[in-house]
């Protein structure tokens, strides 16, 4: 049956956990030199309407190992300008096994799953980043394992990053807390369907830091301003400037808590050199995650794997 993973709404806590299972067999399996071409033949296409490191890398490099190859689409293909984007949908997935697509407004991915025949997974909207979740989820069962009943801490603007592991840290059974300055908080049609979707989500919105730092075993955070806000930026310093994370706010949380950043950062905004460079960071191991867990999801979507 086809599947799209377009936001983590759509996937169950049990089909999470059968990520993370793979993922853990393959990246066990990488390191001990072992790339079995499960996925020879299929073919991933990249359909990417926004800057990238590691989504393109890592879903390329992850296709490579598996035996499949992917096609890298920008604006050339002319998705939304040269023809419907029905046309556009059906025939693309004709060509292709799966289609991961980064774009801006989320109704484009929206869009174009309605009319793909195949799955599609989403890179990166406006409102949600599941693939940065998943990995960042799985680097804390890496470090802490079982994560059911425990808390992570969210501190910064509540963007799609943020949306993306509120929802899997419900599904998961794990509390979220996020500081925002006012203004930043997540809007409530988000809200009406984390509670409607997950209900009895452990969800704490704060304008304390220190508050949401609290017992948790993960301190996360994102750049002031994203990508396409950077007119804004002048006045996200200033509402963020009480939002940095330094030493004495990682001192708040439980020892061993372990500081997170999807990257690119920007030391001494939201984070300071010292917490991203020094012994609480796992942004590097978080990073290059993204690669295994990924190669779990399209294994699983695609049923290659026993």
């Amino acid at each position: 049956m086809k599947r799209h993973v377009l936001t983590l709404f759509e996937l169950t806590a049990e089909e999470i956990h059968e990520v993370f299972a793979l993922s853990h067999e393959l990246k066990r399996d990488l390191a001990a030199g072992i790339r079995e071409p499960i996925l020879p033949g299929r073919v991933m296409a990249m359909l990417f309407e926004k800057q990238s490191l590691r989504t393109r890398v890592s879903f390329e490099t992850a296709m490579a190992h598996l035996g499949g190859s992917t096609l890298f689409l920008g604006q050339d293909v002319g998705w939304g300008k040269r023809e419907s984007a029905a046309d556009f949908s059906q025939v693309l997935s004709s060509y292709v096994d799966v289609v991961v697509c980064r774009t801006t407004a989320h109704s484009r991915i929206e869009e174009l799953a309605q009319y793909c025949t195949c799955p599609v997974i989403n890179g990166l909207t406006d409102s949600a980043h599941p693939c940065q979740a998943l990995a960042d989820l799985f680097t804390l069962e890496e470090i802490h394992g079982k994560l059911e009943g425990k808390k992570l801490a969210f501190i910064g603007d509540s963007n799609n990053v943020a949306k993306s592991l509120a929802v899997c840290c419900a599904k998961l059974g794990m509390e979220f807390a996020v500081a925002s300055p006012s203004g930043y908080t997540f809007d409530k049609p988000f809200l009406a369907e984390l509670e409607r979707e997950v209900p009895g989500a452990k969800l704490t919105q704060t304008a304390k830091p220190r508050e949401a730092v609290r017992d948790a075993i993960g301190v996360y955070t994102d750049v002031w301003t994203s990508m396409g806000q950077e007119a804004e930026s002048e006045q996200r310093k200033i509402a963020f400037k009480d939002y940095q994370v330094d030493v004495a706010l990682m001192e708040g949380a439980p020892e061993g808590a372990v500081f997170l950043h999807c990257l690119p950062a920007k030391r001494g905004e939201e984070v300071t050199a010292d917490v991203i460079d020094g012994h609480y960071s796992a942004v590097i191991p978080q990073a290059a995650n993204r690669m295994h867990v990924q190669k779990g999801l399209i294994a699983w979507l695609l049923g290659e794997r026993p």
